[in-house]
């Protein structure tokens, strides 16, 4: 079976993108990151995936003005130009409108620093520490036209300290993240993911879960 080709959306770092070009390195991965796009010029995240050989785009917001369904026609034409089949959100601070979310329904992932449904949005590590939550972690979801609310694929949880901070608690998300993404993608890219009733069944194929995170150096 051919890989999948997969775009990465991002608009600063791309840590998640750059995971997700580490676990697509293995020939055995169902998919391959054929092109990174960013809404941003100086995106660090550029860097990374020309390193890696990765194709790059820019299309800039910015030029746009307030014409979002003209940005979102040059971000089309920049997949389509790549034969993208899947699209992985990653860190990409642009939302998209119904009809862009529409076009790639079921083939459009997103990575949020909570375990959702709790704490869509922004601040995420803030709110938790905030609530007293005592477990927090990352969903990959499907995207959908309402923010942060599409059908869940895969969710990491590690147990919020006693003396966690904001930037600690972040750090250990961001381990989490780089685990769940690329599990949830091959997952999808290997067609084992299907939405029913506005969830995500998955083929009764076993999963490894990731480790604990508080368990890793």
């Amino acid at each position: 079976m051919s890989r999948k080709r997969v775009a990465v959306l991002i608009s600063g770092r791309g840590s998640n993108m750059a995971a997700l070009i580490e676990a697509a390195k293995d020939k055995a991965y169902p998919a391959e990151i054929v092109l990174v796009v960013s809404n941003r010029a100086d995106a660090g995240g550029l860097n990374l995936a020309r390193a890696a050989g990765i194709a790059t785009e820019v299309v800039e917001h910015t030029q746009f003005g307030t014409d979002r369904a003209a940005f979102e026609r040059a971000l089309q034409a920049a997949l389509e130009k790549h034969r993208v089949e899947i699209v992985c959100l990653a860190g990409f601070m642009r939302l998209l409108a119904s009809g862009f979310v529409e076009h790639w329904q079921g083939r459009l992932l997103n990575i949020h620093p909570a375990l959702l449904p709790a704490f869509k949005g922004l601040d995420t590590h803030r709110r938790a520490l905030d609530a007293k939550a005592k477990l927090h972690g990352a969903t990959v979801h499907f995207v959908v036209p309402e923010m942060d609310s599409g059908p869940i694929i895969a969710q990491g949880a590690i147990a919020v300290r006693p003396d966690d901070t904001e930037d600690a608690l972040a750090k250990r998300v961001l381990a989490v993240e780089h685990r769940i993404y690329p599990m949830a993608l091959k997952l999808v890219a290997e067609g084992r993911v299907r939405i029913v009733n506005a969830r995500c069944l998955i083929d009764e194929v076993f999963v490894p879960l990731p480790p604990p995170v508080d368990q890793l150096s």
